[in-house]
């Protein structure tokens, strides 16, 4: 009898980690967000959330808000979280999920960007580069018909519309040391590194070309640092600006979410007594969003009987 119950619990669990996310996506604020960003395209991406979360358990153990942070991010780039498709993805690490670029997402931003007239990335097989010059970066290349099986390294090569092209080699050990390096679920033996190493050496030597040679458009720049700062510290509300009044709102999202600051309490009651009497019954982001937008006003209003 409880073997027979025991599919139906995973079954639930899971919808029920569905249910939560589905939640927090059909929040009308959420959704408007999401609009601003996607457009007619919204309805779309937002399936592809549930979809992501229904094909991986462990995304469906996440914090449902880290989930629906790192899908914006992806959002605001126009970039879709479909994992077949490797443009973007949302990965669960100890119980979070995290925004991480896929190659092609690289590729992709650059493309828009409209500084490349030419840009590709492609595995190096074994006996198709002759020699590599290290003083000037020339590489010649040796014409093999087949190539052999064996990859070697990883290339990325671009053109910009203004002449100037650049061939950027990385060895595969060059990649798994970068790995190792960067990567906690690399050393642990788990994720992308160990699931699809050629995908994620693809995108080390992108980023790092682009990095070193390239014209990093803001998008390209904000996705490099996006992958870098854990989701929790994200939340709708910032819209990934750097201002420091949003900044601040956001870390208050953690601090009243997380319900383990000792002065709890008190910035509940302060963000409270700030927000219109008809929201303060919401919580968490609404209502640090709601009070942000208080204090601006009062600030604007000041400096203006100041002139």
């Amino acid at each position: 009898m409880d073997k027979q119950n025991l599919p139906v619990k995973k079954q639930d669990d899971a919808s029920l980690a569905q249910e939560k996310i589905r939640g927090m996506l059909a929040n009308p604020s959420v959704k408007s967000r999401f609009d601003d960003m996607l457009g007619k395209k919204a309805a779309g991406f937002v399936s592809s959330i549930l979809s992501a979360v229904a094909s991986n358990k462990e995304l469906g153990k996440c914090d449902p808000r880290s989930v629906v942070s790192s899908a914006a991010i992806a959002a605001s780039m126009d970039l879709p979280i479909n994992a077949s498709l490797g443009f973007a993805h949302i990965v669960p690490y100890k119980g979070v999920a995290q925004f991480q670029m896929g190659w092609r997402g690289y590729l992709q931003l650059a493309m828009r960007s409209g500084q490349y007239k030419t840009i590709n990335a492609t595995p190096v097989y074994q006996g198709q580069i002759e020699t590599i010059n290290p003083f000037t970066g020339d590489i010649v290349f040796a014409k093999l018909s087949p190539p052999s099986q064996t990859i070697v390294g990883y290339m990325l090569y671009f053109k910009l519309v203004n002449g100037f092209e650049k061939y950027f080699y990385m060895t595969k050990e060059e990649c798994e040391a970068h790995g190792k390096r960067y990567s906690a679920s690399f050393k642990k033996g788990f994720g992308q590194w160990k699931d699809n190493f050629d995908a994620m050496a693809l995108k080390t030597v992108i980023k790092l070309g682009l990095s070193k040679y390239g014209i990093l458009s803001l998008d390209m720049q904000r996705a490099s640092s996006s992958e870098s700062i854990p989701s929790p510290a994200r939340s709708l509300i910032d819209d990934m600006s750097q201002e420091a009044e949003f900044d601040q709102a956001s870390r208050q999202v953690d601090e009243v979410h997380a319900d383990t600051m000792p002065d709890y309490e008190t910035q509940s009651q302060e963000v409270a007594e700030e927000a219109p009497a008809g929201i303060r019954d919401e919580t968490g982001a609404d209502a640090v969003e709601r009070a942000g937008e208080a204090r601006a006003q009062r600030k604007g209003a000041r400096d203006h009987q100041g002139r």
